[in-house]
């Protein structure tokens, strides 16, 4: 599985020429050089545009790195698989759920910044927050959304559902993951990543369905 082509790049059409080069640009620099160091001068020689104008569009590099980390993250990569209502079947919806945003956070450019992110938080907290803020807590608010519509059908526990969504995240978070983002071999597939999710909707759904007792063929 490639994990790299499964990165939701915004559409073209969806982004302006100039913003587009921008974003390419300052996300190729983050990879390569980190963030601390690259500066705002740098990003705009690189895109091709007057340093005014990547001002104009982005106030500061953490507003530019949580930018990235927003148009291009995983909430815009899972919401066609988030049905507006309640589902027929939660276990399989969580399933699907799992396995798009593993796949993403598998991929080779998400674990470049998600790398970017841990290694020089500590030296820059406006980067951590960006990228919290931007990634993972954006996520989780729209998840814990769609999980509202399930709770009111009666297929999700009265439970908070911040702390369900959290676990939802945290038991795909296995050493599956760990190991990619420690960059040992082998490279996950397809078979990894739906066992994985498997056995984590499976856990989940005893903590959370209305159902736990209900075991999938």
């Amino acid at each position: 599985m490639n994990h790299d082509a499964a990165l939701p790049e915004a559409p073209a059409e969806s982004l302006p020429r100039k913003r587009r080069q921008m974003l390419e640009a300052a996300t190729a620099l983050f990879i390569e050089r980190g963030y601390g160091a690259v500066s705002m001068d740098v990003v705009a020689r690189a895109a091709g545009v007057s340093k005014a104008t990547l001002y104009a569009h982005f106030a500061s590099k953490d507003q530019l790195f949580a930018t990235i980390v927003g148009e291009r993250g995983v909430v815009a990569h899972v919401e066609d698989v988030l049905p507006a209502g309640p589902v027929d079947d939660l276990r399989a919806a969580l399933q699907t759920i799992g396995e798009r945003v593993l796949g993403f956070m598998l991929g080779g450019r998400t674990l470049a910044i998600f790398r970017i992110a841990i290694a020089e938080s500590a030296r820059f907290p406006e980067l951590g927050e960006a990228f919290h803020a931007a990634g993972p807590q954006k996520f989780c608010d729209r998840v814990r959304l769609w999980l509202s519509v399930q709770q009111e059908a009666g297929l999700v526990r009265p439970v908070d559902l911040e702390v369900a969504t959290q676990q939802f995240m945290a038991l795909m978070r296995s050493s599956l993951f760990l190991r990619a983002s420690l960059g040992l071999p082998p490279a996950p597939g397809e078979q990894d990543i739906h066992a994985t999710v498997a056995a984590a909707v499976e856990t989940w759904m005893c903590a959370f369905g209305t159902n736990p007792s209900e075991i999938a063929e």
